[in-house]
């Protein structure tokens, strides 16, 4: 295993934490459109960690294209 591949095994694992840390306020049928929220702008901590997954996804998917093309 290569760079690359520690890599995509630690942000993965880090991006499915952030995932879960994140706070919705709704359960499964808001996601199968039962949900009724308003959208809400997102404030401190929960804006924070909404942009670090942004980051680890971005840094899990290019770890998995580099990790093939080298």
């Amino acid at each position: 295993m290569n760079f690359f591949g520690y890599v995509a095994i630690v942000s993965s694992i880090l991006l499915t934490i952030l995932i879960l840390m994140q706070t919705r306020g709704a359960g499964l049928g808001a996601g199968l459109g039962g949900g009724g929220e308003v959208n809400t702008v997102r404030r401190g901590s929960d804006k924070t960690i909404h942009q670090i997954t942004i980051i680890c996804a971005l840094v899990f998917s290019l770890s998995l294209l580099f990790g093939v093309l080298v």
